[in-house]
């Protein structure tokens, strides 16, 4: 499997940015970390190793992005305001500047997907949400897509347009509906120990209601919010959806 680390300067950000690349062909898997982990966390906790196979088969090629959720939301100490400011810098930094890399390191062509697990699942579908025309479809697993379960209680228009709970209910650009609905839009979640199974089927009605079309996956009472379980899960969705 080829493996690079890729990095530069953010002018977004104003920082260092590191991005892991893992296999040679394939769709882009964009890879956004949980809670206040890095980009080589996928690594780490084997989710990559478990994907060798489709990557080695250039089904997929893997791009898993830094955090800076310990800047923003996962900060005790800044400002709510301040935190939303990071959130939105994020998400322009991968718009501008990871996109393209993507863009480089494939073909203008090659369809890029978000995948995340707990707050990385916020995060992958927040970012394919917002932006449709360049983002083609989300695997989220054991997400929440509520930020204000994050936001200790802070509430502004850039909570509001960084919470697809919120946002969703009000799109109502045609063009923009429409891009969404061809995405491939995966949610999952365990029904074990910290899942949040009902805040799924929440936000899977809030789809339903916009006629976005998405998979829905529960996933039984011995599924915890854990590392065996999205090990368990990302291979069956690339392999079977995928």
């Amino acid at each position: 499997m080829v493996r690079e680390i890729h990095q530069w300067f953010s002018p977004t950000l104003n920082k260092e940015m590191p991005v892991a690349v893992y296999g040679h062909y394939g769709f882009a898997l964009l890879m956004v970390p949980t809670a206040a982990a890095d980009y080589l966390e996928y690594e780490r906790f084997e989710l990559i190793n478990e994907l060798k196979p489709s990557i080695d088969a250039g089904k997929l090629k893997i791009f898993s992005v830094n955090s800076i959720n310990t800047e923003s939301w996962m900060n005790k100490q800044m400002e709510g305001a301040h935190k939303a400011i990071r959130q939105n810098q994020f998400n322009e930094y991968i718009f501008n500047e990871v996109v393209p890399f993507i863009k480089s390191m494939t073909s203008q062509d090659t369809p890029i997907i978000t995948c995340g697990a707990s707050f990385g699942a916020f995060h992958s579908m927040n970012l394919f949400l917002k932006r449709p025309d360049l983002i083609n479809g989300v695997i989220a697993m054991s997400g929440v897509y509520d930020l204000m379960e994050y936001t200790d209680g802070f509430y502004d228009d850039q909570v509001y347009f960084n919470s697809p709970m919120h946002y969703v209910p009000n799109l109502s650009n045609h063009d923009t509906l429409e891009q969404i609905r061809r995405g491939k839009i995966i949610i999952a979640t365990g029904s074990g120990n910290h899942e949040d199974p009902e805040a799924n089927k929440r936000f899977s009605g809030v789809l339903h209601s916009k006629s976005i079309p998405h998979d829905l996956e529960v996933w039984a009472a011995d599924i915890h919010h854990d590392w065996p379980t999205w090990r368990k899960m990302l291979p069956y969705f690339i392999d079977q959806k995928y």
